[in-house]
C-alpha cells in the first residue's frame, strides 16, 4: 500500500493534491522554492532538473546547484539516487534515447499515444503505452517506472499503471479537442517549460497553427530570463501576451510585459488584456489555442472555454 502526496498539483484522477491510503510509501514532490526540499531526508530521490529558476531565492545559478547537492547529502544511508543524464550530479541515470541506466527507446506516435520500450539494467519492457504528451512528460513517466522499479514492484503491472495515468490538471490539459479546435492550458512559467510545451504541441500537431496567450509570473523571473520567454514564445504561430502577474512582488523598473514583446522576434503578437482574450481568440485562424502561465491566467480556462464552445 502507498501513500501519495502530491504537493502541487491536482490529481487529475483523484481531483486532489494530498492522497492518503496505506501506510508503507510517502511520495512526495519536493520543492526547491524557498528551500523547502531541505528539510526532506528520503530513501529515494530523483532529481529532473536543475534549471536556473528563483533567483530572487538563490541570487545565482551556482547557489541554486549547491542547494541540489546539499539535497542529495539528506538521502538516508543505503538511499537510492536518481538522476536525469546530463546532470551535475551522480546516480542512477535515465534518458530518453540517450544511453542511461534506464532507457526510453524504439518511441513511436499511434493516435496520440506514445508507444515505447524501457531498457532497464536488467530486463527490457516491451510497448508501454502513454497518454500525455512531449518528451518531458515522456521522460517523467520513466523515472516513475524506474524507481518503482527499484522499490521492487512487478515492470509489468507498472506499464500497465502508466498506461491509465491521467496526469495532473493544467499540464497540457485539453479543454476542448475536436477536428476542427484544440484549446490546451498548460502552467508552464520558465523558459525550459514553454519549450517543452511547444515540442508537445508540435510533435502531436505537426501541421496545425499555434495561438498561445501567455501570462508572465514575476517581476524577477521575466527580467532573469527576459531573452530565453521571447525566445521560448517566438516559436508560436501567434503570441497574445498579458500583464506579468507579480504574486508575491512588487514591480521592478523597466521590467514590463511591452519589454518582453519588444524582444519576441515572431511578428504574430500583441499585448492586451485578459478581457480581451476571447474576442483575440475568435479573431484568429489559428486551429489551436493554448494557455500559459502560473498566475491566474488559469481562472479564465472555463469563461475561454465556454465562449469557444458556443462559436464552434
Amino acid at each position: 500500500m502507498i501513500r501519495c502526496f502530491y504537493i502541487k498539483h491536482i490529481s487529475s484522477i483523484f481531483n486532489s493534491n494530498l492522497i492518503l491510503q496505506g501506510n508503507k510509501v510517502s511520495v512526495v514532490e519536493a520543492d526547491e522554492y524557498d528551500r523547502s526540499f531541505l528539510t526532506l531526508s528520503p530513501d529515494y530521490a530523483c532529481i529532473t532538473s536543475m534549471d536556473a529558476d528563483h533567483l530572487d531565492i538563490y541570487g545565482d545559478s551556482d547557489s541554486l546547484q549547491k542547494s541540489f547537492v546539499k539535497f542529495t547529502e539528506r538521502l538516508k544511508p543505503n538511499g537510492k539516487l536518481f538522476i536525469r543524464k546530463g546532470l551535475p550530479i551522480k546516480g542512477i541515470t535515465y534518458a530518453v534515447e540517450e544511453d542511461a541506466d534506464y532507457m526510453a527507446t524504439n518511441i513511436r506516435i499511434k493516435n496520440g499515444t506514445y508507444v515505447f520500450d524501457v531498457k532497464t539494467p536488467n530486463q527490457n519492457i516491451y510497448n508501454v503505452l502513454f497518454n500525455l504528451p512531449g518528451r518531458h512528460n515522456l521522460s517523467n513517466a520513466l523515472i516513475a517506472l524506474a524507481m518503482a522499479v527499484e522499490f521492487g514492484c512487478a515492470p509489468y503491472s507498472l506499464a500497465s499503471a502508466l498506461a491509465s495515468y491521467k496526469g495532473v490538471k493544467r499540464r497540457f490539459t485539453y479543454h476542448i479537442k475536436t477536428d476542427d479546435l484544440i484549446f490546451i492550458d498548460d502552467y508552464a512559467h520558465h523558459p525550459n517549460e514553454i519549450n517543452a510545451v511547444h515540442q508537445a504541441v508540435r510533435e502531436m500537431y505537426p501541421k496545425k497553427e499555434v495561438l498561445v496567450i501567455f501570462q508572465p509570473h514575476l517581476y524577477s523571473r521575466t527580467n532573469d530570463f527576459i531573452d530565453g520567454f521571447a525566445e521560448s514564445l517566438s516559436q508560436f504561430d501567434a503570441v497574445l501576451l498579458l500583464e506579468i502577474y507579480p504574486a508575491r512582488e512588487l514591480p521592478i523598473k523597466g521590467v514590463t510585459s511591452e519589454w518582453l514583446l519588444s524582444k519576441i522576434s515572431n511578428p504574430n503578437k500583441k499585448l492586451i488584456n485578459k478581457s480581451d482574450i476571447v474576442s483575440e481568440i475568435k479573431k484568429s485562424k489559428a486551429q489551436i489555442i493554448m494557455t500559459l502561465g502560473a498566475g491566474d491566467i488559469g481562472i479564465e480556462v472555463k469563461h475561454i472555454k465556454e465562449e469557444l464552445s458556443i462559436a464552434n
